[in-house]
C-alpha cells in the first residue's frame, strides 16, 4: 500500500459552497482551518488519513488535475472547455448548475 494520499481539488465559492454539503454527507471532513475564509493554506488534510483538500481557484482545479497536483477535482464546465486537457476527462456531472456546468474531473 502507497504512503501516498489521494488529492481532491475544490475550487473557491460558489462551487465549494455547493460541493461541502456533499461531502460531508459522505463522512468527509476537512480540518478546521478548511472554513476559515482568512486561511491563506492551499492544501488541508481530512478526517480520512488517505485524503487531501486543496482549495484553490476555479480555473486552477483544472491545472492541479492535468499536471498531477490532485488526483481528482470538481470544475465547472466551462473550465473543462477552456483548458481541453488531454490528461483530464469529466466521468460525472454533479448536477450543480449556474451559468455553466460542473463536473468531477479524474486525471488518467
Amino acid at each position: 500500500m502507497s504512503n501516498q494520499k489521494l488529492v481532491f481539488a475544490l475550487p473557491n465559492g460558489r462551487i465549494l459552497k455547493e460541493v461541502m454539503p456533499l461531502l460531508r454527507r459522505a463522512g468527509i471532513a476537512p480540518e478546521p482551518a478548511f472554513d476559515d475564509p482568512a486561511s491563506r493554506q492551499l492544501r488541508f488534510a481530512t478526517n480520512d488519513p488517505e485524503l487531501d483538500i486543496v482549495r484553490t481557484r476555479s480555473f486552477d482545479v483544472a491545472t492541479f488535475v492535468a499536471f498531477g497536483a490532485a488526483d481528482l477535482g470538481v470544475a465547472g464546465n466551462d473550465v473543462l472547455m477552456e483548458f481541453n486537457y488531454d490528461e483530464i476527462y469529466a466521468p460525472l456531472d454533479l448536477k450543480i448548475r449556474s451559468e455553466e456546468h460542473t463536473s468531477e474531473l479524474q486525471s488518467h
